[in-house]
């Protein structure tokens, strides 16, 4: 039943994303590129830190003790966010998504065949490989109906 639960929760996650990305498109071609992920990340950096002031249970203050490599997470958010806001306008929301999940499954399947971030190795078979084969021909065929041929 939890598993149900978490697989719910990260579709939820998915859904989060989408919005996202369209609605971050959206205000990228108003405001500029950078000032949409400025703005997208100054709202979220204030709904964490309310979140964090009247719900945390950590101990913020560890963040000093850690390995510096385990800080580019926020560098790799604003990537992300960045790139979204400037394609989605020129090719559409389902063809990001689908080439952010591409790459995100790419390097998924990476991280767990050499046991990267965890201490589990999940070999790369012919399951994983069908399946990003299967993502690959997905992506290709919701991009090509961006692409007027006539």
């Amino acid at each position: 039943m939890y598993m149900f639960f978490y697989l719910l929760l990260a579709i939820i996650g998915g859904t989060c994303i989408g919005f996202q990305a369209g609605i971050n498109g959206v205000l990228g071609k108003r405001i500029g590129v950078i000032e949409a992920s400025f703005v997208s990340f100054f709202i979220g950096t204030i709904i964490l830190l309310l979140l964090v002031i009247f719900a945390g249970k950590g101990n913020i203050l560890n963040v000093t003790n850690v390995s510096k490599w385990q800080l580019l997470g926020g560098a790799l958010g604003v990537a992300y966010v960045s790139i979204m806001v400037a394609i989605v306008p020129k090719i559409g929301v389902a063809s990001a998504i689908t080439a952010v999940i591409v790459g995100q499954l790419l390097i998924s399947v990476t991280l767990d065949h050499f046991g990267i971030f965890t201490n589990q190795r999940i070999p790369i078979d012919w399951y994983r490989i069908s399946g990003l084969c299967l993502l690959l021909v997905s992506l290709l065929l919701i991009f090509k109906g961006n692409i007027k041929w006539f």
